[in-house]
């Protein structure tokens, strides 16, 4: 009896850290790019704070907080190597894939097109797309300091090191059938979920910054719709992609960098580097959208499939 009070209080437990985590994310972050400068605070007075503070405060010391946590956690090697970096100092226009890839953080980011994060992570089986996860989120949540004094995300060690100790504690655990190890592991795929649809509405936020990056982008909304992160594969892909893209194409355009054809993108997969905001509906009845040898196809007229 004892023993299931308690598996009950846990799953209570890591349920409200869940339901916490989906209210400081998607509380409003309209005004994450104009808000005076603030001072990072512990995860313990962020949340005494946040009864007098606005959401975006409370949003800001949260994350601020939670990274770092997690960076405190990590060797100093590790640290060291990944050491948020001054623009150009690793990568500059005329870098090579290599030197892309292996670089560490910079500010402003550094421009990864498709074609360089696919040669990256397919070969790796992945791995180097964690590192790709790091780096972007450390270099919005550093260039998001440098702007406003606030975050609106946790940055790449408490977005990506909370999933990947959760993992590496759940998985034995589940394999020894211990209690917890399978809520532990779905309590990582909820965060890592959370900071896909927060990083997709603050690349749009990006995107819209100002009436320039809009017109160097070529866009006139938003290119992203956040939600589409929770639909199964390969529907969660075709968002990533273009997110993938459209902040390499931020970053680009803050570094006052050439534009290069990205092949990937913008010949073999056209809807990667689509302007347009597409809904499922029109995504699955243009077939242009889809591939290189369906760009001539004629879209299909299918009733349930119009707006």
């Amino acid at each position: 009896m004892a023993m299931a009070t308690s598996r009950v209080r846990r799953r209570r437990y890591y349920a409200s850290l869940v339901i916490s985590t989906l209210l400081l994310a998607y509380a409003p972050v309209s005004d994450a790019f104009t808000a005076p400068l603030g001072k990072t605070r512990s995860i313990r007075t962020s949340m005494i704070d946040a009864k007098k503070d606005s959401p975006e405060d409370a949003i800001s010391d949260f994350c601020q907080g939670t990274n770092e946590f997690w960076k405190s956690l990590i060797i100093e090697p590790v640290r060291n190597y990944v050491e948020i970096q001054p623009a150009e100092s690793s990568v500059t226009a005329t870098s090579d894939a290599f030197t892309k890839l292996t670089a560490p953080p910079e500010r402003p980011g550094i421009p990864r097109p498709v074609w360089l994060t696919i040669l990256g992570s397919v070969p790796t089986g992945l791995v180097w797309y964690g590192y790709y996860k790091f780096s972007v989120e450390e270099e919005l949540y550093q260039y998001e300091m440098e702007e406003t004094g606030k975050v609106s995300g946790a940055g790449g060690y408490g977005t990506l090191f909370p999933f990947v100790f959760a993992i590496l504690i759940g998985f034995p655990m589940t394999l020894l059938h211990i209690p917890g190890g399978e809520l532990l592991i779905q309590a990582a795929g909820a965060w890592i979920l959370l900071g896909q649809v927060n990083l997709y509405k603050r690349v749009n936020e990006l995107c819209m910054e100002d009436d320039d990056v809009k017109a160097e982008l070529g866009l006139t909304d938003p290119p992203l719709f956040e939600w589409w992160a929770v639909l199964p594969p390969p529907l969660d892909v075709v968002v990533g992609l273009r997110q993938v893209h459209f902040l390499s194409e931020f970053w680009r355009v803050k570094r006052g960098y050439p534009s290069e054809t990205d092949v990937i993108a913008e010949e073999l997969f056209p809807f990667i580097s689509m302007k347009e905001r597409f809904t499922l509906k029109q995504f699955f009845r243009r077939p242009k959208y889809w591939f290189w040898f369906t760009k001539e196809w004629s879209d299909f007229d299918i009733p349930f499939l119009q707006d």
